[in-house]
């Protein structure tokens, strides 16, 4: 046996009975505290090593009984608690000889500090406020530091909400200083007491370069809900966050009225005149929203064959004996051993799982029948057939989606080529043999091909600021979707000048930027030079002061716009003429755009601030579902502000600590799912999947 494995087996040996070399080690660390003796009558027992009390320590009596009676055992816990002291003891001298100064590893209890940590704790991970009741905690508090001082239920609820108003003046000078522009995602929860909730996250790129999204707000809106209503307490948070001059667009797929609140959003912000190409591209649809929607409402058309793959894995699955029976009849058959999976009939992706999985036991399925004359409603050999290929279409769908809420910086350029293939795979759906298939993809693509004159805009530019792509894909793909060459070219052309069009507004933008910054010394003081104002008390105060930089700006820019009769190459010009990025093949989701455009800024200044806010857009966010919507129990009955500042506190947070470099991946994560760890605890604060914007769920 090897040598771990022998220390790992640190217990005592039989200390009466002849030592038999086959006998297996003591390999629980519980045999640390128990000493195991054979008695007389040939029996074992275990004895505590601390209180000396004798249990059964049989080979089939496990040694759970025997870690029960280390947690009770007070013997025990004397000892581990006399070495706690004198751990204490050591730290403090150790303290102590470090020139009176606390120990860096160990430092000096701090009330107030210790206080935070738990208000903390509670928001990151979605605990209830009356933790502070709970006598487990309490009492796991005083025996880790007896020192700390417990506040009340009403006292960490204020903590906690003291959180939520410091990170939200943070974000706010945040979002003050940001220089791009802001997306807005928008979707309604409801509670359990009926209320319902507006929830604004926004989406942008830092100055680092990092894409973010943070929910801004959290808010109730009175029934009766109406669009205008939604829009009005949108309107009123862009302006408290003071982006309603820099909000780029807005998906709004999750809303019941999102006409009305586009509308109603439009026409307000149009007049101001701060929105992209006058708002047409304001509006935007999720590419998983319009897949989600256009395949549930394809599946009526193979209602049929759907129904009965459901009650055949139905009728398995109603009793245990029946159960037996399939799970022989498929090892005969030769079938996987994998579970059978029973759908949720609204839900098309829980669908495909289930005809996924039934379609490898489709010959158990007759070998069943043979031995149950009960069971009846077994498919055919057609029926199968079709089964399958509404399968395949599906999976295709499937996986598209669960690539587009796996994406860990889902910026808008990646969905284009995907979205471009899904319209080429429908058109050759539509010609399949199998008419089921060719229903479904007839109606699926009228669907796709409304949502697809709205979104294509922002999804093409987004594609034409990916360096690996330009115009390339836009090109190639049209010319196969378009099978008219003179509509393919009228379409890549349409895209081209929108494209162009948006250039020039940002270069306008651009250039009056320039020459504010250019001209800044000289506003409100044409004398051009540092003004001094007596204050009180006989004192000069500085107004204003420039340096000789500043001048000089004004000089370069005039030379380089006088200097030469041919106007110089756009960067747009310079971007689009040169060679695409190379891509390595099999690598493009390592490809980091944001990186890109941040590196190659000075090169492209204007299409670098385009792209900023282009590929910010969230077109690839994956909408909640329905159930995912509702507060849990303990939200429900909060009071909208506590509710408010606890969800949008836990994003902030969450967000501040996974940049930290003391918490790796793996921390970040857990701190994501811990709410939803405590399944069954009707005390977590956390909505259901409440950071995880996905309807996969297996």
């Amino acid at each position: 046996m090897s040598q771990s494995t022998e220390m790992e087996g640190t217990g005592n040996t039989d200390a009466t009975g002849p030592h038999n070399p086959r006998s297996r080690k003591l390999r629980s660390l519980v045999w640390n505290d128990f000493t195991k003796e054979r008695k007389a009558d040939g029996s074992f027992v275990a004895i505590c090593n601390h209180c000396k009390k004798q249990l059964t320590a049989s080979s089939r009596s496990g040694t759970t009984h025997l870690k029960n009676h280390l947690g009770i055992c007070m013997s025990s816990k004397r000892i581990k608690r006399k070495k706690l002291v004198v751990r204490r003891l050591v730290l403090k001298s150790t303290d102590a000889k470090n020139d009176g100064a606390p120990g860096l590893e160990h430092p000096q209890y701090d009330q107030e500090l210790s206080r935070q940590d738990l208000a903390r704790m509670i928001v990151l991970h979605g605990y209830p406020f009356s933790i502070v009741h709970h006598v487990g905690f309490r009492t796991f508090v005083r025996n880790l530091q007896p020192q700390f001082k417990l506040p009340s239920y009403d006292a960490v609820k204020a903590e906690c909400m003291k959180i939520y108003e410091n990170a939200r003046l943070r974000l706010h000078e945040s979002l003050d200083k940001l220089l791009c522009r802001v997306s807005l995602t928008v979707d309604m929860w409801r509670s359990g007491e009926g209320l319902e909730y507006v929830c604004m996250t926004g989406h942008y790129v830092d100055d680092e370069g990092k894409l973010k999204k943070k929910i801004l707000n959290f808010v109730p809106i009175e029934a009766p809900l109406t669009g205008e209503e939604i829009s009005k307490s949108i309107a009123e948070k862009l302006r408290v966050w003071n982006i309603d001059r820099k909000l780029g667009s807005i998906v709004l797929d999750s809303c019941s009225t999102s006409d009305i609140v586009t509308r109603e959003l439009l026409k307000s912000l149009r007049p101001k005149g701060f929105l992209l190409s006058n708002g047409d591209l304001f509006c935007v649809h999720s590419c998983a929203h319009v897949l989600n929607l256009m395949v549930q409402e394809s599946m009526e058309l193979a209602r049929e064959v759907t129904d009965r793959v459901r009650n055949s894995v139905q009728y398995v699955k109603s009793s245990q004996e029946r159960s037996i029976k399939f799970q022989k009849a498929a090892k005969q058959v030769g079938a996987p051993e994998k579970p059978l999976v029973l759908d949720d009939p609204t839900s098309w992706v829980s669908t495909y799982l289930m005809l996924e999985t039934a379609c490898q036991y489709q010959d158990a399925f007759p070998c069943l029948a043979e031995w149950d004359t009960d069971f009846t409603d077994f498919l055919s050999s057609k029926a199968w057939t079709d089964a399958k290929a509404v399968t395949e279409c599906l999976e295709v769908l499937y996986h598209v989606i669960e690539k587009f809420s796996a994406t860990r910086v889902p910026t808008a350029n990646l969905y284009f080529n995907d979205i471009c293939g899904i319209h080429l795979l429908m058109k050759t759906w539509c010609m399949s043999p199998h008419s089921i298939v060719a229903s479904m993809a007839a109606q699926m693509l009228e669907k796709f091909e409304q949502y697809w004159d709205l979104t294509r805009i922002i999804m093409a530019i987004a594609s034409i600021l990916d360096p690996r792509y330009k115009m390339k894909s836009i090109e190639y793909y049209f010319k196969l979707i378009y099978s008219d060459p003179y509509e393919a070219k009228a379409r890549i052309d349409n895209i081209r000048n929108c494209f162009i069009n948006l250039y020039n507004e940002y270069a306008v933008q651009s250039a009056n930027s320039s020459k504010n910054q250019a001209l800044l010394c000289y506003v409100g003081n044409t004398s051009g030079y540092t003004s001094s104002e007596s204050g009180t008390g006989g004192e000069s105060k500085t107004s204003y002061r420039i340096t000789l930089s500043d001048t000089r700006r004004g000089l370069d820019q005039y030379l380089q716009e006088t200097s030469s009769s041919q106007p110089s190459k756009s960067d747009m010009d310079m971007y689009l003429e040169e060679s695409v990025h190379p891509s390595k093949e099999g690598l493009d989701d390592n490809f980091n755009i944001l990186a890109w455009w941040k590196f190659n800024a000075a090169k492209y200044p204007v299409l670098s601030i385009m792209a900023r806010d282009i590929l910010a857009i969230p077109v690839s966010i994956v909408p909640l579902d329905s159930e995912a919507r509702t507060l849990n129990q303990y939200l429900s009955p909060m009071d909208p502000m506590i509710v408010q500042g606890i969800i949008c506190a836990q994003d902030w947070l969450k967000d501040e600590i996974e940049a930290s470099p003391t918490v790796g991946p793996m921390d970040a994560l857990a701190l994501v799912s811990a709410a939803a760890g405590l399944e069954g605890d009707d005390e977590c604060m956390m909505p259901p999947n409440g950071d995880e914007f996905s309807p996969l769920s297996k």
